[in-house]
């Protein structure tokens, strides 16, 4: 490849345009020079496809308050959340949504002019222990909503964009970050981006497993990338499996769904989620519910003894339950058709359903990590478990572990944790732009991402890159899954690190050329998928009970005398090294109970 002849110069950069990019670039803008990097063009990014709300106690529809769901967050977290995390996010999120309607996000409506609110699983009133509305929604595309009135507030600001440019490295002098490496897709020329404050906002992983509600795209670029500079990762054994992916898809069906009334169904008609969960029923923490799914499915009780339950949304059953719970309002196909637009048709197009006539099918589909590039509560990336932070490197949304989802993320709590920290993260960086001289680039910026490059361009295997992404794939989900035994894990940790020697060493991609190379970004991509599922697979394999998302056949019971530590994975000389060395914050002061729901 030709030698480097682009260079940029910024304050600050944000790699990633989803929300938790555009909230950091948006506060930066304000007083630093901040350009956003992104594979995507922004308003293509994953935070688009959130459907049924964001989380916040504004009590528009009945009591609430940020103390209960900062409580709500930790319970549904399995107590691993950061209490000071958890509220932080609970109480910074009721002038974050605020402030989001000032920007001119078009938010559904009460009758009095206030922003709507519905239920949504794990939140509840601390009280009386029943469902509570707090989820503020636009519809059900609030997330592709928050993305696009981001992104006009973005330009308004005149943040700079560099759209399909996908960041390879990051460039160090020293200890020190001082920019990132990027290739444009278009051109396939590397730029080199010379910076004083960088945040990390790239998203998820959720492709390391074949069924996903995730994009293509995400594909674990940020984690790899610090990974590689020998910065650890926190917690990456917890990771979301949605409850309700339309069958066989895995297409995401929000939780908005039940918020409305909708019920889960078994192949005998039954309302399943009663045994499991007899208070919040269908509304129980996500974990709660696709375990409940899976063992419905295990015990032959699948619709038609296949592997999926039904989610029934049709006025007359979600009205025969209301009625039986006694609940004074009804619902007709007028209201599914305004309150679930996007879901009708995502139902219709992909599975052939009428929501409105029929049920859905659905199954657990791998949707969110918990874990991430560890940061403080001011989104600053971690280098250790002592707190020790880097200097000018942030990480924001879901690419971050703050902790504040714990080892299980109460459902909108995504889009108020890119909010809320994003929003963190574009304020430190300003203010340690205002006071940082750049750290010179070292010799040869850029030398990487062409290295990187060229030697996936020139590899002369055998072996394609969708082959062992496939593979990948389908052992993570068959081994590292909704349920976990140590033999199945160890297979599968085994497997992957068969697999990244193969993609060390026998690779084979057909595209040669320089623009629009997508054979060549895929191969890029699949590296860090390896590098991702390597670090998952060893921290699920260490942590020896079930806690949240991490649910082990062969250790059952949460054991918080030995596990009430977030896992630490260091990258040890080409293998994980696995500590214990940073504690939960619990100084909210709520110990770890049962979680009842």
């Amino acid at each position: 490849m030709e030698n480097v002849h682009h260079f940029h110069e910024f304050d600050a950069i944000v790699v990633g345009g989803g929300g938790a990019g555009l909230m950091a670039a948006l506060y930066a803008s304000r007083s630093v020079r901040t350009a956003v990097i992104s594979k995507l063009y922004p308003t293509r990014s994953h935070t688009g496809t959130a459907q049924g709300g964001i989380g916040a106690a504004l009590g528009n529809l009945e009591a609430d308050k940020p103390e209960w769901h900062a409580f709500d967050t930790i319970k549904g977290g399995d107590y691993l959340s950061d209490q000071n995390a958890a509220d932080v996010l609970a109480k910074e999120a009721v002038e974050a949504v605020v402030e989001l309607e000032w920007m001119g996000l078009p938010f559904d409506r009460n009758a009095d002019g206030t922003i709507a609110q519905r239920r949504f699983g794990g939140h509840t009133n601390n009280e009386t222990k029943k469902p509570v509305r707090r989820a503020c929604h636009s519809a059900d595309r609030t997330g592709h909503m928050i993305l696009q009135t981001l992104y006009q507030n973005c330009i308004k600001e005149g943040v700079k964009f560099f759209d399909e440019f996908q960041v390879i490295d990051l460039v160090f002098n020293g200890d020190k970050p001082c920019g990132v490496e990027a290739v444009s897709l278009d051109t396939g020329q590397v730029h080199v981006f010379h910076a004083k404050a960088i945040t990390f906002a790239s998203g998820g992983w959720g492709r390391v497993w074949s069924v996903t509600s995730n994009a293509h795209s995400l594909t674990g670029d940020g984690p790899a990338i610090v990974w590689r500079h020998g910065l650890p990762l926190q917690d990456m054994e917890f990771f979301q499996f949605h409850p309700t992916g339309l069958y066989p898809l895995g297409v995401l069906i929000t939780e908005g769904v039940r918020g409305e009334g909708g019920v889960l169904i078994n192949d005998r008609g039954e309302r399943f989620m009663e045994r499991y969960a007899p208070t919040i029923k269908d509304l129980a923490s996500r974990d709660v519910v696709s375990r409940a799914i899976y063992l419905e499915v295990q015990e032959k009780r699948g619709v038609n003894g296949r592997e999926y339950v039904h989610l029934d949304v049709r006025p007359s059953t979600v009205n025969r339950y209301l009625a039986e719970a006694g609940e004074d309002r009804r619902i007709d196909e007028q209201y599914i058709l305004e309150k679930l637009p996007d879901i009708l048709d995502f139902c219709h197009t992909y599975a052939g359903v009428d929501p409105v006539k029929e049920a859905i099918p659905v199954a657990p589909t791998a949707h969110y990590a918990m874990g991430g590039i560890p940061t403080n509560v001011n989104a600053e990336v971690l280098r250790d478990g002592k707190g020790t932070t880097v200097p000018g490197l942030y990480a924001a949304g879901e690419v971050a572990c703050v902790s504040v989802h714990g080892a299980n993320r109460l459902g909108t709590n995504s889009l108020t944790d890119l909010i809320v920290f994003g929003r963190k993260a574009g304020i430190q960086m300003a203010e340690y732009c205002q006071q940082a001289d750049f750290i010179p680039l070292p010799h040869d910026p850029g030398r990487s991402a062409v290295v990187a490059l060229e030697q996936l361009r020139k590899s002369s295997g055998k072996t394609k890159p969708h082959t062992i992404r496939r593979r990948m794939q389908q052992e993570m989900m068959a081994k590292v899954g909704v349920f976990r035994e140590e033999k199945m894990m160890q297979e599968a940790l085994d497997l992957v690190r068969e697999l990244k020697e193969q993609f060390q060493n026998d690779l084979a991609i057909d595209d040669q050329g320089y623009r629009f190379n997508t054979d060549l970004m895929e191969a890029w991509e699949l590296g860090c998928l390896l590098d991702v599922a390597e670090v998952t697979a060893a921290s699920a394999l260490h942590r020896k009970e079930s806690r949240g998302a991490h649910s082990r056949d062969d250790h059952p019971d949460r054991d918080d005398e030995k596990y009430l530590a977030h896992t630490v994975a260091y990258p040890r000389n080409g293998t994980v090294e696995i500590k214990y060395d940073r504690p939960v914050d619990l100084s909210l002061g709520y110990e770890p109970k049962e979680r009842v729901y």
